[in-house]
């Protein structure tokens, strides 16, 4: 069947709630919302959304149908009905749920799309089948060192990882000091360490903190100020020599143009829920590559394996498995690499068990 053929028949949206319970950390209530895009030809698109906090489930799953509504009887082309989406967010703007919703749909799109060529999305893309770089960032939160130095190693060699994110951000930055130390002693010289400050620092602190580490060995610096502070970003980014990494808060690939013209980073990593799915992430690639940034995932490793095997100046997957527990046949890490199934599309099939387990009713 040729992906053209395609006619958008419905979406289906329906969102879950269940704990993740990783070998480091509980967290007792992540949201997450399946995505299924029918088409009249029989092929079904899927893909999900991770919007963090239960209650927007209850706004992005109604805006999720309307898209729908607005695209049945169309030709699936994801270009088209991305530039349409926008156009339909003229007047409440492109920023917040009305983009997540958007690239939810676009997600699943690309996903028909490559089922219907019978190609993974990778080649439908341009690109090959194989494996792609990552790193384990499903811990190392804010606990003792000595506990978080354990967590490390367990992280590490459950799947032969090579690079492992930290969080930091603790009251007194020599508990931060303390905590690198305790990690780096116990993992070695050749796990790269990524540090992640949630945005938890004002400019003033950031400016005090972030020279702290500035010798630690560190992979990067990500998000120590408010993201849309990027005159802040700027700032630290020209007095550091860490790399500084944001991204994951950029709603559209002009927010990443705008931040790499501010000089507000060395490094970006684009979130898929709010960059504009794949055809978002497509565009802010182009944009990285054109200006030799390197380009890191966040989240959603099973789109982010695909399209990182063609942007131009791939760098680091995140690596993150909360979605596993709903998927029959869950993306494998071996020696710190994602292995990208060779099946059609993105491979995402719901266990329906797991499903109605965690329904949302």
């Amino acid at each position: 069947m040729s992906p053209g053929v395609l006619t958008l028949k419905g979406i289906r949206a329906r969102p879950l709630q269940r704990p993740v319970v990783a070998r480091i950390a509980t967290l007792t209530d992540w949201p997450l919302i399946l995505i299924d895009l029918y088409t009249e030809e029989g092929v079904v698109g899927r893909s999900y959304l991770e919007p963090y906090t239960v209650r927007t489930m209850a706004y992005l799953v109604p805006m999720l149908r309307d898209l729908g509504d607005l695209f049945a009887g169309q030709p699936l082309a994801p270009a088209a009905m991305f530039a349409a989406a926008r156009k339909s967010l003229h007047f409440v703007g492109y920023q917040g749920l009305s983009m997540i919703a958007a690239s939810g749909i676009d997600m699943a799109a690309w996903d028909a799309l490559a089922k219907a060529a019978n190609l993974p999305l990778c080649v439908l893309l341009g690109g090959s089948v194989g494996a792609v770089k990552a790193y384990n960032s499903n811990g190392l939160w804010l606990k003792e060192p000595a506990v978080v130095a354990e967590e490390a190693i367990a992280l590490r060699d459950e799947g032969g990882f090579a690079g492992l994110k930290l969080r930091l951000g603790r009251e007194r930055p020599a508990d931060d000091m303390k905590a690198i130390a305790a990690v780096r002693d116990a993992v070695g010289e050749d796990t790269a360490l990524m540090a992640d400050f949630n945005q938890g620092l004002d400019l003033a602190d950031a400016l005090r903190r972030c020279p702290m580490i500035d010798d630690c060995g560190l992979a990067w610096i990500e998000e120590p100020v408010v993201y849309d502070n990027l005159d802040g970003c700027a700032q630290l980014a020209a007095e550091l020599r860490t790399p500084l990494q944001i991204g994951e808060n950029f709603y559209g690939p002009r927010d990443l143009h705008t931040a790499l013209q501010k000089k507000a980073c060395d490094l970006v990593m684009p979130d898929f829920m709010r960059i504009g799915g794949v055809t978002g992430w497509l565009r802010a690639a182009a944009i990285a590559g054109a200006a030799g940034v390197p380009i890191s995932t966040h989240l959603y490793p099973e789109v982010a394996a695909h399209v990182m095997r063609v942007s131009e100046t791939a760098h680091w997957l995140e690596w993150q498995d909360w979605a596993d527990p709903v998927l029959m046949r869950p993306y494998r890490v071996r020696e710190g690499m994602l292995h990208i199934p060779d099946e059609p599309g993105l491979g995402l099939e719901w266990d329906e068990r797991a499903v109605q387990a965690h329904l949302v009713q």
